[in-house]
């Protein structure tokens, strides 16, 4: 097979159909995008759940003179009870599960309060005594904390236990949704853009008929007449993915890691992942291409 006769019909084959082969590019550039975007969403879950968990306390609230729950009955916590909530925290049925705990008092809470809640209106109204007190308890494996609120429900001077990684969960469900949302509208868009290929290359074909008529006539093989086709595919397909890549580095460079990084302290995906990510948009934008015109060239010359 003489390549340079190839590459010469397949650069005529796209310069014959520059719109259509502009447009293949747009929609597999955006497909692709979204499919970057989703496979780093789901890389800062990840390293999400994986550093949040770790640190996810366990919180021990004990009675204030304002709690209504059953436990609380008598109002506020007494030193007794405390004590035997310390004890509870120290004996040997739950220290091998946890790593370190310690108490804040009214007043620990009242300070923690007013950092987090500063220039709010919350703030001038809540007083310590309405606070919990609370025991903070970091386990050795965070996702055995259903022992410490089987053993410490209903406990005289508990108001509740609570677990601080169902609020992690709840993020991560946000998250997982949006990336989910991402992959979705990704894969219709890729076939889209697969369908929108196969359109192209057998524009491109029939606009050819007469001289492929003539290249089957002198005993051209189909593999000769395919390969032009399959080609340009390729390359529109390969184009859409490099803008993808780069439109992904972009994202991670500019804005994960130039604002979000400035604004929250838990942001992960850096360019590595990123470097990551665009040879796998490489490899399925060629794929995509070449799938999708073999397809529609082959079924064109069985017509």
């Amino acid at each position: 097979m003489r390549l340079g006769l190839v590459l010469a019909e397949a650069a005529n084959g796209l310069r014959r159909n520059a719109s259509m082969v502009v447009s293949v590019v747009l929609v597999t550039f955006i497909s692709l995008t979204f499919v970057g975007t989703a496979a780093l969403l789901q890389l800062q879950i990840g390293q999400m759940k994986n550093y949040w968990y770790d640190r996810a306390q366990v919180a021990v609230y004990l009675c204030t003179s304002v709690s209504t729950t059953a436990g609380c009955t008598d109002g506020e916590a007494t030193e007794e009870q405390k004590a035997a909530i310390e004890e509870q925290l120290s004996s040997d049925t739950l220290s091998k599960y946890i790593d370190e705990f310690y108490f804040e008092d009214h007043d620990q809470a009242f300070a923690n309060f007013q950092e987090q809640f500063k220039g709010t209106p919350a703030a001038d109204y809540v007083t310590p005594e309405v606070l919990n007190e609370t025991f903070w308890v970091n386990l050795v494996d965070p996702s055995q904390a259903a022992v410490l609120v089987e053993s410490f429900a209903g406990m005289a001077g508990v108001e509740g236990v609570v677990d601080q990684r169902r609020y992690l969960d709840q993020i991560f469900d946000v998250l997982n949704a949006a990336s989910y949302t991402a992959i979705t509208v990704a894969a219709i868009m890729l076939v889209a853009a697969a369908l929108l290929i196969a359109t192209t290359i057998r524009l491109s074909a029939f606009s050819r008929r007469r001289e492929l008529g003539i290249m089957r006539l002198v005993g051209a093989s189909n593999r000769f007449i395919q390969t032009p086709f399959i080609l340009e595919g390729v390359f529109a397909g390969l184009i859409g993915s490099l803008l993808a890549g780069g439109a992904v580095v972009a994202i991670v460079v500019f804005f994960v890691q130039g604002y979000l990084a400035d604004n929250l302290s838990f942001t992960f995906v850096d360019l590595s992942d990123a470097l990551l990510v665009v040879p796998l948009l490489i490899l399925v934008g060629v794929v995509l291409a070449a799938v999708s015109a073999g397809i529609a060239i082959t079924r064109y010359l069985k017509v």
